[in-house]
């Protein structure tokens, strides 16, 4: 009988049943054998496992670039001066006593921002004047709060104050965390006028 027996493999060839576990399986039906399914799961082994490098790499560079990043320093608290404000309150009373020479004013300290502002001392510039407060010193401001003060004044000597006082404010020590401030605040016309028409009626009066 004629005919064309098996084929031969030729060089450079082998059989599907010869090759290795890395070699891809034939086409025809011996792609669902066992050799199949075998060629399939060391594929998608080795799929997961460089997917799996590449993740551990990357993350290994992010955590490497943060830990050497720099960490942003917080913003600093506001100086107390910046945040802290006087006003002036009711008018200055006339002197309560000849004798003494005293009169009193409130005036209004706040703090806009910022952590405590504590006011730990308040003068004038006036050399024959003094004054106390109430509150005394110290006194502690929070932020976005207000504090009523009451300013009492002596006048110790009628000629060491002025006739007229132009331009009067108050000396004021501000602390918080940032730093330690002396601070002028100057009240305003209404104040500057109520308080001369205050030393003169203390010092007529007194002289009288």
């Amino acid at each position: 009988m004629s005919g064309i027996g098996p084929l031969e493999p030729g060089e450079g060839t082998h059989e599907w049943g010869t090759s290795g576990p890395d070699d891809p399986p034939p086409a025809g039906g011996l792609a669902h054998g066992p050799l199949a399914r075998l060629y399939r799961r060391r594929r998608r082994a080795v799929l997961t496992a460089l997917t799996l490098a590449l993740l551990l790499a990357g993350g290994g560079y992010l955590f490497a670039t943060r830990q050497h990043a720099p960490r942003p320093r917080p913003a600093a608290p506001p100086y107390p001066s910046q945040v802290t404000d006087v006003s002036y309150l009711d008018d200055v009373a006339a002197p309560r006593d000849a004798e003494t020479r005293t009169f009193s004013f409130a005036v209004l300290v706040s703090v806009r921002s910022g952590p405590p502002v504590t006011v730990t001392g308040i003068t004038q510039p006036y050399e024959g004047l003094s004054l106390t407060s109430a509150p005394r010193t110290p006194f502690r401001i929070r932020a976005g709060s207000a504090h009523k003060v009451v300013i009492t004044m002596h006048v110790r000597e009628c000629g060491k104050v002025p006739a007229d006082a132009g331009l009067p404010f108050l000396d004021v020590t501000l602390r918080n965390k940032r730093a330690i401030e002396v601070h002028s605040f100057i009240l305003g016309s209404r104040y500057a006028q109520n308080l001369s028409q205050a030393l003169r009626a203390a010092c007529v009066t007194g002289s009288g």
